[in-house]
């Protein structure tokens, strides 16, 4: 029998249209297994809420609160940029946060994240700034066993379906979770991600699977791209996937410090000075709340 409350109460939220059903939950004594097989049901969007993971708030000892994601398909998320920001509302807005300088930390499987809240007029969260990872471009971190030094920015990746053989180059950046980035000329929105997505994903290269990300280099401030999420599919935006594009893209000298990245679900502000850590700023907004009865 399951310890998981029901029925559960949670919030519907999404980060430039990346959605999750967020709920506050004790340190139960529940399996990440239970956890993911929720995942898997509420997250369906025929027979389900709908959403593209399962956000857990739970308490912490060594920060403001405690963050787990399950991915749609029942898997470990480990970090969500996009999801710590609905969290980061969720905790302002029930009132399980109340530092009037919006500053919270949240504790997440990869460390400590940092975050600055802005409220609107009627007090509730509007945006949300996060510092998230030091990217990683040591191919190892995504996963990837070679003998190659960072940064990796065009390795060869071959897929094969019914259709035929194609070549992806794609760069490495860890952003807590693993990356491959291919660079293409044309908009992303024609890229047939939907076929090659799902290739790279599972591709066995990847010992842990990958998020893949496409994505065209506008101008020195902008970009644009459409991403594969592991364990979700097409997703309407990524925030450690847009951190990602842009490292890559900075590495390779092609944008400035600060870069606005385009996704279906809107846009999001990207900050890498070249070192350290890389800060996000995005919206985050609620939907609706109900309950999950099991």
């Amino acid at each position: 029998m399951s310890n998981i409350p029901s029925p559960l109460p949670f919030w519907k939220m999404h980060g430039a249209g990346n959605d999750f059903v967020v709920a506050e939950t004790p340190q139960l004594d529940v399996t990440d297994e239970e956890w993911g097989q929720l995942a898997i049901e509420v997250c369906d969007r025929h027979f389900g809420v709908g959403a593209d993971g399962l956000i857990l708030v739970q308490p912490s000892t060594t920060a403001d609160r405690k963050m787990r994601i399950f991915n749609a398909d029942g898997s470990d998320g480990e970090m969500c940029v996009n999801g710590i920001r609905c969290f980061v509302k969720y905790c302002f807005d029930r009132r399980l946060v109340t530092n009037a300088d919006g500053a919270m930390v949240v504790e997440t499987g990869p460390g400590p994240m940092h975050c600055i809240a802005t409220f609107g007029a009627d007090g509730k969260v509007e945006r949300v700034q996060v510092t998230a990872a030091v990217p990683n471009l040591d191919p190892a971190a995504s996963g990837v066993a070679i003998e190659q030094p960072a940064p990796v920015l065009e390795l060869p990746v071959t897929t094969s379906d019914a259709r035929g053989d194609s070549e992806q180059r794609v760069a490495l950046v860890s952003m807590g979770n693993p990356h491959a980035i291919q660079f293409i000329d044309e908009a992303p929105e024609e890229y047939d991600l939907h076929r090659i997505g799902p290739l790279m994903e599972h591709h066995p290269l990847f010992q842990h699977r990958t998020n893949y990300e496409v994505t065209r280099v506008l101008d020195r401030t902008h970009m644009e791209m459409r991403v594969w999420e592991r364990g979700v599919g097409e997703t309407m935006a990524c925030g450690s996937g847009a951190c990602a594009v842009m490292v890559a893209a900075h590495v390779q000298g092609l944008v400035d410090d600060a870069v606005d990245v385009r996704l279906p679900g809107g846009t999001l502000r990207i900050e890498w000075p070249g070192q350290g850590a890389v800060t996000l700023t995005g919206p985050a907004q609620k939907v609706f709340e109900s309950e999950w009865t099991r």
